[in-house]
């Protein structure tokens, strides 16, 4: 990890849903302690009206987020890579820590379908948080 704070880059295929939802999990949980980084190997025009909604219900806005295209770059300089879902469009660097979370895609899915997804993603950056910043 970097010696000033951890840098987390989420990779999904459109980053409209679930790399946004857990950037903005991990934004709200960890505050500034962590540098948050979210990307798409086929990134959509916009963020997933669902996924806003689902995490509007939790009080977290992500409606000022925007997917953005995956770049070699961005990958190179974040310490923690999580992929979910985009296969072999994901960048493999040696010695990153990877993780691959399967999560159900939200593309296409109502609030209903998407709230449960959002509560997943919540457990998972509840535990990287534990694991990135131990308690003093």
């Amino acid at each position: 990890m970097s010696d000033i704070k951890p840098t987390v880059l989420f990779v999904c295929v459109h980053n409209a849903g679930r790399s946004q939802m857990a950037a903005g999990w991990l934004r709200h949980l960890a505050g500034d302690r962590v540098e948050v980084r979210s990307a798409g190997s086929a990134p959509a025009e916009t963020i997933n009206p669902a996924a806003v909604e689902a995490m509007k219900e939790v009080g977290i806005d992500i409606t000022g987020q925007t997917p953005t295209k995956l770049t070699w770059d961005a990958a190179e300089e974040s310490d923690v890579i999580i992929t979910m879902g985009c296969g072999d469009a994901c960048p493999v660097f040696p010695g990153k820590r990877y993780e691959d979370w399967k999560l159900d895609d939200p593309a296409g899915q109502g609030v209903d379908a998407v709230r449960p997804i959002r509560d997943e993603i919540r457990t998972r950056i509840e535990a990287l948080v534990a694991d990135l910043l131990p308690a003093s």
